[in-house]
């Protein structure tokens, strides 16, 4: 959202059939689609993907051979399953800025598992300080780890492109 709010063309992937849950998450609603997915999916394009398919990563190739940054927030190991890994896609762009999202980071205990903003509001203590004394956790109203995230990341990439910049290539990948 924060690099198509500045300018850069956005292409967002998504899943054929179900596509980005977050576009059901409300009220409110605008028309068949939340309120919150419209704000964060702004200045975006989207397309649907099915990376499991020789078509599908044919076309993932042809925009990643033509494009400057690649974000990604699958759980560790999903993108060498793909075929669509740093090294992978390096070798097709070496001038592509990787950067990989993940709720618990690439090594670790719990790196495979799945995070949702709830739990991780949850496991960091945010819900403990939320709400009333004397009361259960309370999830704060906005997905905040999730939008925490996408700003470093954004970050991230953009100081990636001024050393690429400065240097000519990418200096490797950036992981959040």
């Amino acid at each position: 959202m924060i690099l198509g709010d500045l300018g850069a063309e956005v292409i967002k992937i998504e899943r054929p059939r179900t596509g980005d849950d977050t576009r059901e998450w409300g009220p409110p609603f605008i028309g068949s689609e939340s309120a919150y997915f419209l704000s964060v999916n702004r200045n975006k394009k989207s397309i649907t993907l099915d990376l499991d398919t020789p078509d599908g990563k044919k076309v993932f190739y042809a925009l990643v051979a033509k494009s400057d940054a690649l974000l990604d927030n699958f759980t560790p190991g999903v993108t060498e399953k793909l075929q669509m890994d740093y090294q992978t896609i390096a070798n097709r762009n070496p001038r592509l800025i990787y950067c990989s999202i993940t709720s618990y980071g690439q090594t670790g205990p719990y790196r495979d598992r799945h995070g949702y903003d709830l739990v991780l509001q949850g496991m960091g203590g945010l819900m403990g300080i939320t709400g009333e004394q004397h009361a259960p956790p309370v999830r704060i109203g906005v997905a905040l780890a999730d939008i925490g995230a996408g700003m470093y990341a954004a970050i991230a990439i953009l100081a990636a492109i001024i050393a690429r910049s400065k240097n000519g290539k990418a200096n490797g990948s950036t992981s959040h």
